[in-house]
């Protein structure tokens, strides 16, 4: 059961003011030459034109695709499967624009969804995002006792700012994150804390909320070893986006080097994957 890092499209831009982003040909190659086995392209970041044009690189650089589209109606999602399918993406990630007030309401949504996503033979993934449908983190969990069949696709940075949480974790959201981490089916890299969704990796004060998030990776990575044969692959997409994700000085600059520090989630990544096959689903603390 091997694990696959990927990198994404949106992660590799600079919004530099006045500096002109890298050809998109040559970000795939730089993805390719830092030992990368995937690139995924965010609907949310390129309109689906723009996004398709990036359709012969996977086939020159042999890079896997992942797509995460951001549909603002039922059918709106059926031509993000379309690309998908294009890109060989063995899933699609949906941040899904439809955001009823009601769990209620949520649901036909979700199921609306899936239904389309079967239509067009594509497996869907709900993403742990703010501004979505799957915004807020006990909504989301209401809708996985309403949904047995949701998936969701693990980016908890989202869940740490959305609930404030403070260290250190409390054994309610240890066992709330426990349950999404049950119902993930792939994960996604970036630590936050309580007021910042995207922290500098290398910061002194940060290793606290490292120490958390790797130990949720692990968490994850144990319980899908767990649910999956060992033919199957294990999604990690590292998620480092640019300003106004990426924090600045007072010069706009970032704090620091996005590249390098994907490369260090990945290696994280890595480990926890292999330290999660000698360990045993942990309870909560």
């Amino acid at each position: 059961m091997p694990l696959k890092v990927y990198q994404s499209l949106w992660a590799t831009e600079q919004r530099h003011p006045g500096t002109p982003e890298r050809p998109v040909a040559e970000r795939f190659d730089a993805v390719k030459a830092a030992g990368f086995d995937g690139m995924a392209i965010d609907l949310g970041a390129m309109d689906i034109e723009a996004a398709r044009e990036t359709v012969p690189e996977f086939a020159r650089t042999g890079l896997g695709g992942l797509l995460t589209a951001f549909p603002r109606s039922i059918e709106e999602l059926r031509p993000a499967l379309h690309l998908a399918k294009e890109i060989g993406a063995p899933f699609v990630i949906v941040i899904g624009q439809v955001m009823p007030l009601s769990v209620a309401d949520m649901v036909p949504v979700i199921e609306a969804w899936l239904r389309v996503g079967r239509e067009e033979g594509v497996p869907l993934q709900f993403e742990t995002h703010r501004n979505c449908i799957t915004n807020d983190m006990f909504a989301t969990l209401l809708l996985l006792d309403a949904i047995p069949e949701m998936r969701l696709a693990a980016d908890l940075s989202h869940y740490v700012v959305d609930r404030e949480m403070m260290l250190p974790i409390s054994a309610d959201y240890q066992a709330q994150v426990g349950r999404l981490l049950e119902c993930s089916d792939s994960f996604q890299g970036r630590v936050a804390n309580r007021c910042q969704v995207q922290l500098p990796l290398h910061f002194p004060q940060h290793q606290p909320w490292v120490a958390v998030f790797r130990d949720w990776w692990r968490r994850g990575f144990t319980s899908w070893q767990a649910r999956h044969g060992t033919d199957a692959d294990c999604l990690f997409l590292c998620e480092l986006g640019p300003r106004d994700y990426a924090i600045t000085d007072a010069q706009g600059e970032e704090l620091s080097d996005r590249a390098e520090e994907a490369l260090q989630l990945r290696q994280w990544a890595l480990e926890d994957w292999d330290a999660a096959a000698a360990r045993p689903v942990a309870e909560p603390n």
